[in-house]
């Protein structure tokens, strides 16, 4: 549904424009209680702030940790899919969340890819068809204090070769 919406919208609005909306508007992202606050034209960076309010402070009155995971989840995996395109597959396979301390201010976030990271994995996914890769990831407050920092593993493939592969565990499958 998003995706279609997404492309509908992309006659009127730059992606980026759709991006920031789009997320700060959707009811899954909404209940995060995150706010994308900046998102660069070419989409290679995104910053959002988590603020602390009464949706998600604690019985300590700090973050819910839940929080602080949820407004980070979907990000580099839907940044990854737009800056890419339509000829690749991406899914989160993993994430790890490490807290370091309480949380009791608004929390910001910045994901970033650079051109060299996304030539590279476009030249390995040409190579090997699919790959893992690792983004880190720091939480803080508007001090630099880290809160949190957050590893993500994201599965990348050309979608041909997804599709080929999908086909064959389907096939496999209903041999069996």
């Amino acid at each position: 549904m998003y995706q279609k919406i997404f492309k509908i919208l992309k006659v009127f609005f730059r992606t980026d424009q759709i991006f920031k909306y789009g997320f700060n508007f959707s009811p899954m992202y909404r209940r995060t209680v995150g706010r994308i606050i900046y998102i660069s034209k070419d989409l290679m960076t995104v910053k959002i702030k988590i603020p602390l309010n009464y949706k998600n402070r604690n019985y300590t009155g700090s973050i819910f940790g839940g929080s602080l995971f949820s407004a980070t989840d979907p990000i580099f995996m839907i940044q990854l899919i737009q800056i890419l395109g339509d000829n690749y597959i991406v899914w989160d396979k993993m994430a790890l969340i490490k807290y370091k301390r309480p949380a009791r201010e608004n929390v910001f976030a910045s994901f970033e890819f650079t051109k060299e990271e996304i030539n590279d994995i476009k030249q390995r996914i040409n190579e090997l068809k699919e790959i893992n890769i690792c983004k880190k990831l720091k939480l803080t407050g508007s001090k630099g204090i880290v809160y949190a920092e957050l590893e993500k593993t994201l599965y990348i493939a050309s979608k041909d070769y997804y599709k080929k592969k999908t086909l064959k565990r389907e096939n496999k499958n209903n041999t069996n």
